[in-house]
């Protein structure tokens, strides 16, 4: 079984790693995001699946533009039964979806057709849900509107922020592709359609989509930190300063003032109304400052909060 897997960040270079392992498939090429400059902007590093790539010498492709004619002639002349798609981060034109022998996958993290879209895991997380899941999709033009292989459930545990609850959804996707490539195969695949009147849409996440607004329930500003703990994280405007929370939780304390107040500030934490219960920062980080404990920042902070 020949596959041409396309996918970018890191849970994706795991499905990846898994693929090259299994013996009865064979990876004849991967295509993935190109390189780009670090935070810096000095230096270039390739994307996690492009790394494996490299080092399992297998063809890459890193286009700017999929309709390029030299990109369309390389991967038109390989011999792809299925299309596997992990978070490539582009929509792919319709001459590649057309190009397997069998039918191109997409790997979506939500119960399609709940989530279509490019955040699924930060809105399912934003949104306060139990239970979200992995869908193996037959891709269509559509934006994850393909009918579906199969999906498989996952509890939304409160440990959850987005960087582990896509690494078990990853985890989960993988511990499934075989038997999902074996029923693709088979002459037992019975594809299921979505029912677009159920279907919800979620956005790209903006950088300005980090600011904190206090006058919201705790339990929403537990769950945006949560949703947006790996990029691009929260933040607060204190003093005109803004400063980065890099943990926090809910306490059990009533907030009492107005939004945004500080309650108290000592080495257990940052305390701060919300329209609720307070919150507690735990870590933070001032501009141009590493991000330090409450116990460390106390000292050097609390005149500050005062």
């Amino acid at each position: 079984m020949n596959i041409l897997f396309a996918g970018t960040p890191d849970p994706s270079a795991r499905i990846l790693d898994y693929l090259i392992a299994e013996s009865s498939l064979n990876v004849i090429g991967v295509l993935t995001q190109p390189d780009k400059p670090q935070k810096r902007g000095k230096i270039v590093a390739e994307s996690p699946v492009s790394n494996i790539a490299y080092h399992n010498k297998i063809k890459t492709f890193k286009p700017y533009d999929l309709n390029d004619k030299q990109l369309v002639s390389e991967i038109s002349a390989l011999d792809i039964d299925i299309l596997l798609v992990a978070a490539y981060g582009k929509i792919l034109p319709k001459w590649l979806l057309l190009l397997a022998n069998i039918f191109p996958v997409n790997i979506h993290y939500s119960l399609l057709p709940k989530y279509r879209g490019a955040s699924p895991i930060q809105t399912s997380l934003l949104n306060g849900d139990e239970i979200t899941g992995v869908t193996f999709m037959k891709m269509s033009e559509g934006l994850d509107e393909g009918n579906i292989i199969k999906r498989f459930p996952l509890k939304i545990e409160h440990k959850h922020n987005k960087i582990m609850l896509e690494n078990d959804l990853c985890s989960l996707a993988i511990n499934n592709l075989t038997d999902v490539i074996s029923l693709i195969k088979s002459d037992k695949l019975n594809l299921e359609r979505q029912d677009d009147s159920l279907a919800s849409f979620c956005s790209k996440v903006d950088k300005a989509d980090s600011l904190v607004n206090f006058h919201s329930p705790a339990g929403d500003i537990f769950n945006k930190h949560r949703a947006y703990y790996e990029w691009p994280g929260t933040a607060f405007i204190y003093k005109n300063i803004r400063i980065k929370i890099g943990e926090m939780c809910v306490s059990d304390i009533d907030s009492s003032g107005n939004p945004g107040k500080i309650l108290k500030f000592d080495t257990t934490g940052l305390y701060v109304n919300t329209d609720t219960k307070a919150i507690v920062i735990t870590y933070l980080q001032f501009p141009g400052k590493k991000m330090i404990s409450c116990s460390d920042a106390f000292n050097a902070y609390r005149n500050f909060f005062e």
